[in-house]
């Protein structure tokens, strides 16, 4: 706040009298405040102009200020953040490529419905829409609308509390999603008066609305269930957003069906549940005759809801969705329960009574028998103590870390690390797998763990394949400078997919090879976290325990067969092969 004398505030200009005193606030001031207001306490984000001052002032008044080495990681943080605390991440970045690189988070926040808000300074309007070249002159409100739920500029002190609030309820509204917020430069020093500012932010009320199913939905919903052979859950990551858990662990329970979880809605149910169904999963899928989608989008994850995934035989299905949109999509959807997930479960679970039958014996013992199978002949994969490792003998001993840690946090992306840790690391508890999600990308992993451990204080356990890892690595710094509780697992196949292909021309190594036997810890060390190299199972789960123990920045150097990898892992089929034959 400043003293000014003045007559009027015009236009956001202070025109001043001699005879009068005011108390003044400016455009920076009210950025903080309006934040606060609304309850945000953690801004993510790369200092720079025009916005280090920002942080800084941020600092001072009580919000934590994570700063990142590349804004496209302080944007994942922001992004997992949204997903874990139902509450909007915010992102800080500057202008023009610093935006650009905080938008691909944004981008993919969106596609993945987590509440997110990326704040970028800009150039000024004058300049950017004659095109005169300001400093990084860019029309980024434009650029951003369409890779997100919503963009806004500010261009007045007086409207800040407005674009704050409509951007925070549009995060959160309806589908969650990524918004965009236009700050200029100009827009920062503006100065006016304190009252008139404090009286111009804006609160929001009930940002996201319970938003109740029909009654005749309901009933459409509960009649297919109550006819079907065999019918499925699926909870999809929307279901471990809503926090409802309670709800969801009785509708399954009481109503018996088997559940499949996608990868971030592991743990809502543990994985070890009788009713599990994710070690059968293909088993599920082909058979079932009605299929409850929760939060789950019947995309390429679950190949569209059609195809030989599904098997030959017809299938109908029930899917619960805030965006009435997202029905029929892919196939046509029986009965699409519109509302949010919680007030959808407690809706169904109200019909389940006295009168409502359990699946038939044989469905169930179909489903208990198949994963039973399935469980036991992955078991000796993941008990080898093999030197070179393979990823299933390196998984297995994570798999026991977690088990040990149910609170912790994994954090998981990769090729081959990603698709086999999916199935082979059980998870206990909601919201403590984060992955890679709808698309898919790498480059998530420490942005990722970074914001899991602000946010919650927990353990974190990154598990990065190497490739993956390059995307995001230099963020070790990032979390040996503020101390976080972050393990993080490399494993380390000297490649992407493998580490064994060759260029014919003998001129340079192979397109997907990387630098043999790299010491990753060392870069660990070098930024005084603990730096630690391991070549067997029984290595990684000791140094994992004692790292995850001690609570100090580590990343452990796990040595990896470079021959175990598949291409592509689970997901080859979408990598186009030529059809042209190699000349002789």
């Amino acid at each position: 706040m400043a003293t000014a004398e003045k007559t009027k505030i015009e236009d956001n200009v202070v025109h001043l009298d001699p005879a009068a005193e005011q108390e003044l606030t400016d455009g920076f001031h009210l950025v903080i405040d309006a934040l606060k207001l609304n309850g945000i306490e953690t801004i993510y984000g790369v200092p720079g102009i025009p916005i280090t001052d920002l942080g800084r002032m941020a600092q001072e008044e009580g919000i934590r200020v994570i700063s990142f080495r590349h804004e496209q990681n302080a944007g994942n943080a922001a992004a997992i953040a949204g997903f874990l605390t139902k509450k909007p991440g915010v992102c800080l970045t500057v202008s023009a490529p610093g935006f650009l690189n905080g938008l691909t988070a944004l981008a993919n926040a969106t596609t993945n419905c987590f509440p997110m808000i990326l704040i970028s300074g800009s150039s000024e309007r004058e300049i950017v829409d004659l095109q005169q070249g300001d400093y990084e002159e860019m029309d980024q409100l434009a650029i951003a609308k369409p890779l997100c739920k919503a963009a806004f500029r500010v261009l007045h002190a007086a409207d800040i509390g407005i674009g704050v609030a409509r951007a925070i309820r549009a995060a959160v509204s309806g589908r969650p999603g990524g918004v965009y917020l236009d700050l200029p430069a100009k827009l920062f020093s503006q100065a006016m008066d304190a009252e008139a500012g404090a009286k111009s932010l804006v609160k929001v009320i009930d940002p996201a609305p319970a938003q109740l199913p029909s009654p005749a939905a309901v009933d459409r919903a509960i009649e297919l269930l109550k006819g079907a052979k065999k019918p499925l859950v699926i909870l999809g990551k929307g279901a471990a957003y809503a926090q409802a858990d309670e709800e969801i662990r009785a509708f399954v329970e009481n109503s018996g069906i088997p559940f499949l979880p996608m990868s971030m809605a592991k743990g809502l149910l543990p994985d070890t549940h009788p009713q599990s169904a994710g070690a059968a999963r293909s088993t599920a899928l082909k058979d079932a005759d009605v299929v409850l989608l929760v939060g789950a989008r019947l995309n390429w994850l679950l190949s569209h809801g059609k195809g030989k995934t599904w098997g030959d035989k017809p299938k109908q299905f029930i899917q619960v969705d805030i965006e009435p949109k997202e029905m029929d999509s892919n196939v046509e959807i029986a009965a699409p329960l519109v509302g949010d997930i919680g007030s959808v479960i407690a809706a169904l679970n109200a019909r389940i009574d006295g009168s409502w039958q359990a699946p038939p014996a044989e469905w169930v013992e179909t489903i208990r028998s198949k994963k039973d199978a399935n469980i036991a002949k992955m078991a000796p994969k993941l008990l080898k103590n093999s030197v070179p490792m393979d990823f299933h003998s390196a998984l297995g001993a994570l798999k026991n870390v977690i088990k040990e840690r149910p609170d912790a946090i994994l954090v998981n992306e990769g090729a081959n690390t990603l698709d086999l840790a999916r199935g082979i690391i059980d998870m206990h508890q909601p919201r403590k797998r984060l992955d890679v999600g709808t698309w898919g990308v790498m480059g998530i992993g420490m942005g990722f763990a970074v914001g899991a451990a602000v946010e919650t204080g927990k353990p974190v356990l990154a598990v990065e394949g190497d490739s993956a890892f390059g995307f995001s690595g230099m963020e070790v710094e990032t979390i040996c400078r503020y101390g976080l509780p972050v393990t993080i697992v490399i494993f380390n196949n000297n490649g992407i997919y493998r580490g064994t292909d060759t260029d014919p021309t003998g001129r340079d190594p192979g397109t997907t090879v990387f630098v043999p036997g790299a010491r990753y810890d060392k870069m660990m060390e070098a930024f005084g976290g603990v730096g630690v190299h391991v070549t067997s199972p029984d290595e990684l789960y000791r140094a994992v325990s004692a790292a995850m123990d001690s609570g100090k920045p580590t990343l452990i150097n796990a040595v990896i067969d470079p021959a175990a990898g598949s291409e592509s892992g689970n997901i080859g089929s979408l990598n186009p092969q030529s059809v042209v034959k190699k000349k002789k």
